[in-house]
């Protein structure tokens, strides 16, 4: 594929996984905003499209993605890989940043007495929404693919799919309670280990939304 402004964000992260690595340094939305031409991406973030396009073709050339090329491999592996790699650590590491998250607002509370429970608030949600997500995708969704009948799930999908567009605002909502991840100057090992966790915990999500939306529910549909 020769990628230029009118390709679609979504469409390069499917043909070109490396080039996540570079929609998730400027906060291009590669996995609910999939369907956006990149010229339109790049002037909503004040970024010049050519700029984007030779940083992504300079991530791309002579490397090799771990991601792999999911589009190329049945749905029955994509599936598989989704549970291995982000359903199955996704549950602990939920009731992990829970317990941080208590901890920094119950010791730091009143360093923040805005910031900090607004943002327990937020996460509390997201974690209650992606378990239940998880729970349809798993009992009722993936046996619907996997055992061949991808086409008729188009109200389950379309469920999901408004689901990740609310985990979507979720994650833009903590990254801007917490300024971008910025670690506060008197933020202790458990406050800043939050973050950092919280900051993975996004990339982890984009990526896993973007397998889904991207690449499994259209091949799904079209199955």
């Amino acid at each position: 594929m020769e990628m230029n402004g009118n390709t679609r964000v979504g469409q390069i992260a499917v043909e070109h996984p490396l080039a996540t690595r570079v929609f998730g340094r400027h906060d291009i939305d590669y996995c609910c905003g999939g369907g956006v031409p990149l010229k339109d991406a790049c002037a909503s973030k004040n970024l010049e499209t050519d700029d984007v396009l030779a940083e992504i073709r300079r991530e791309v050339e002579g490397s090799q993605d771990s991601e792999g090329r999911w589009d190329r491999a049945s749905l029955s592996d994509l599936i598989d890989h989704i549970l291995t790699e982000y359903h199955d650590p996704l549950r602990p590491e939920l009731a992990q940043l829970e317990e941080m998250m208590s901890k920094v607002v119950r010791v730091h509370g009143d360093k923040e007495p805005e910031m900090l429970p607004k943002l327990s608030t937020v996460f509390e949600g997201l974690k209650v929404e992606l378990e239940e997500h998880m729970a349809k995708e798993e009992q009722i969704l993936f046996p619907l693919i996997q055992s061949g009948r991808g086409a008729m799930a188009d109200g389950p999908i379309s469920v999901m799919e408004h689901e990740h567009e609310a985990a979507g605002a979720a994650l833009r909502r903590l990254r801007e309670l917490t300024h971008g991840y910025t670690v506060p100057e008197n933020a202790c090992n458990t406050w800043r280990a939050l973050w950092h966790r919280l900051e993975e915990l996004e990339a982890a999500l984009h990526r896993h939304i973007h397998l889904e939306n991207n690449i499994l529910f259209p091949r799904a549909l079209s199955s």
